[in-house]
Formats: C-alpha cells, sequence, structure tokens
C-alpha cells in the first residue's frame, strides 16, 4: 500500500495528468511499458541525431580554416614553386576567361528551356534533318560565346526536341564563326585577313559535316539526353532559376576539372617541343591540334595565342583555331557531363580528325 500511495502522490503523476496533450509519452514511458511510446520514440531520435549532423558543418569548416592558418608558411612555400606559379597562372586563365561565357550558356540554355515553346523551333528550322544542320550551323554566328556556352546551349536545344544533328552542328559552329571570335581572329592577325575567312569556313564545314554524320550515323542510345527535371517550379520564373543554380553548379564542376588537367600539362610540356614540331608540316599540324586540345584556351583568346607562335605555318595556326573551340579538355568534360561518356568518347575523335582535314584543306585553298 505504500508503494501505491507513493507514486500518486508525487508531483510528476500530477503533472502528466494536466499535461496529457502536450507531452505524455516521454513521462509514462518508464512507469508503464505497455504505453504507447514506440511511435513516439521514432519522432524524437531524428531530432537528435539531425542536430549534431548539422553542427558538424561549422565544425569542419572552422577546423579546415584553422589548418590552413597554422599551415600557411608550408603552402606559401609550396605555390612558390615555378611550376605550381605556372600551373595556378594557367588554371586561374582557363577559369577566369571561360566562367563569364559559361554563365551566359546557362542563362540561354534556361531560357530556352523555360520560355521558349517547343513549337518555335519546329518552325525556325527545316523539317528535313539534312536542311536543319547547315540551319542551325550559320545560327551558330548569332550568339556572342565560346564554347563554354555552346554546350548548355545545345543541350537545352535537344531537350526541346531539336534534332540531336542540329544541335550538335551549333554546338561545334558557335564558338568558332561568332562575331566576337572573328573580330578576335582579325585583330590578332592584321596582315592576314585571310585566317577569318579560313577560320569562318573551316569552321562551318567541320560543323556541318559532323551534323550530317550524326544524323547518319549517331544512335540514340550513344546521345543521353540532359535531365529536365529541374526546370520544374510554382512559375517560369522559379523554374528559369531553379535551371541557372542546377546547369552552373553541374558545368562548372567539369569546367574546374578540365581547367586543373590543362593547367598541369601546360606546366609539365617542355618548351623545346614546339620548336621541334614546327621544323616538319606534317608535325607541326598535328603539334598544333593537340596543343589546342592541351591548352583549352576559349575561343575569344586563341587566336592571340596562334599568332604568338611565329614559328609555325599558316596552316598550322589555321588548325590550331579551328581544333580548340570544337573539341579540348574542358569541352570534353562538359560534354561527358551534359551527354554521356558514351557520346563524348565518339564524338570527340571523330571531331578532332574531321577538324585536321577540315583545316588543312581550307589551308591549302585559301592560305
Amino acid at each position: 500500500m505504500a508503494i501505491t500511495k507513493a507514486a500518486p502522490r508525487g508531483p510528476d503523476s500530477d503533472e502528466p495528468v494536466g499535461r496529457a496533450p502536450e507531452q505524455p509519452a516521454p513521462k509514462r514511458s518508464a512507469e508503464n511499458p505497455a504505453a504507447p511510446v514506440e511511435p513516439v520514440a521514432p519522432v524524437a531520435a531524428p531530432d537528435a541525431v539531425a542536430d549534431p549532423g548539422e553542427s558538424k558543418s561549422p565544425l569542419i569548416l572552422t577546423l579546415l580554416l584553422l589548418g590552413l592558418v597554422l599551415l600557411q608558411g608550408p603552402i606559401r612555400g609550396a605555390l612558390s614553386v615555378p611550376v605550381m606559379q605556372s600551373w595556378m597562372t594557367v588554371f586561374v586563365a582557363v577559369l577566369v576567361q571561360a566562367l563569364p561565357f559559361l554563365v551566359l550558356g546557362v542563362l540561354l540554355s534556361a531560357a530556352i528551356a523555360v520560355f521558349v515553346p517547343a513549337s518555335f523551333f519546329a518552325r525556325a528550322l527545316p523539317s528535313r534533318p539534312a536542311l536543319a544542320v547547315p540551319v542551325a550551323g550559320m545560327a551558330g554566328a548569332m550568339l556572342p560565346g565560346c564554347e563554354c556556352a555552346s554546350v548548355p546551349v545545345a543541350g537545352a536545344l535537344v531537350r526541346r526536341g531539336v534534332t540531336p544533328a542540329a544541335a550538335l552542328a551549333f554546338l561545334l559552329s558557335a564558338p568558332a564563326i561568332n562575331p566576337i571570335v572573328l573580330t578576335a581572329t582579325a585583330v590578332a592577325f592584321p596582315r592576314n585577313p585571310e585566317m577569318v575567312l579560313g577560320r569562318f569556313v573551316a569552321s562551318l564545314l567541320v560543323s556541318c559535316v559532323m551534323g550530317w554524320l550524326w544524323q547518319r550515323l549517331g544512335r540514340t542510345d550513344w546521345l543521353r539526353t540532359p535531365e529536365s527535371s529541374h526546370y520544374e517550379g510554382p512559375s517560369k520564373g522559379a523554374a528559369f532559376w531553379n535551371s541557372v543554380r542546377h546547369d552552373v553548379m553541374h558545368a562548372g564542376g567539369f569546367l574546374v576539372v578540365g581547367a586543373m588537367a590543362a593547367a598541369t600539362l601546360k606546366a609539365v610540356a617542355p618548351a623545346s617541343w614546339l620548336r621541334t614540331a614546327a621544323e616538319n608540316p606534317l608535325v607541326a599540324i598535328l603539334a598544333l591540334a593537340v596543343l589546342a586540345v592541351l591548352l583549352s584556351i576559349c575561343s575569344e583568346a586563341d587566336a592571340f595565342v596562334a599568332a604568338s607562335l611565329t614559328q609555325f605555318s599558316l596552316t598550322a595556326k589555321l588548325t590550331f583555331l579551328v581544333v580548340g573551340p570544337m573539341i579540348d579538355l574542358k569541352l570534353f568534360a562538359m560534354q561527358t557531363g551534359t551527354f554521356g561518356r558514351g557520346f563524348a568518347l565518339r564524338f570527340a575523335p571523330a571531331t578532332f580528325a574531321l577538324a585536321i582535314a577540315g583545316a588543312v584543306l581550307t589551308g591549302a585553298v585559301l592560305l
């Protein structure tokens, strides 16, 4: 009896009765095992687990910053090495050149996907793919951007129902024949105005031929259509910014990877290779084609780099200008992220070989 009287006289036993709607389970669980505490326990557990998880992120960031402060001496010493300085210079230069045009491409991609109706492309492009390819290639001259901008725009065109052959022709032509690039080429080669015409003709030719080849030989399972779920939103404005945020993070990550690879190869490649390669015309063409892939220079700036290679012929320089905007390290990484690895592994080698052939053929006729 003493035991049964002590339990109701406690203050805890009175309060749970009056507060039954607020916290019944935590007070009764120890006294009555049969009480329905099991459904309540999982509700409290996630909160207990989530709080430490959320508090770990600031802790990790604080420790990382503290480590950088403590190790700033060794870090400065490592970055002061000439190789690292060259690496950082190329890496930052590629990002600074490419990032604004990547953002431009992302904005255009989101605008096409959200605001432009699918019926517009059916009216703008010819119904026959064979005719749509050159029209899309010529449309590349209308976009003042570089290769970083053309990849997300081409992905948006594919999502909106444009035939992949036409979208790929636009992807290849836009970075090489737009007004900004042609103007930069004219400024870089003031004594060789034929370089502007040669770049325009060769780039447009290669773009159309690659589009026609894809139309005839390409397979649908080789090309992964970019996802469009991130365009969903309560309004078109919300869908637009959802698309921008997604594509900036997605394409920007691959851009960083490509810039890191280009900087690494630029820092370790001996300069004597260029002098040796320039002595043989065939080797010079192949060397500048490979160099264009490795350097991954933005198409708005590559003409000035080509003009500085005075030991090479105009045909070799034209090859550099045609290959670079169509396939390089960062482009391969971005194409892999947008259209899939299977597509990039097939599209990149074919584009590389055809770009060399188109540049050599155009150079033999115009230069």
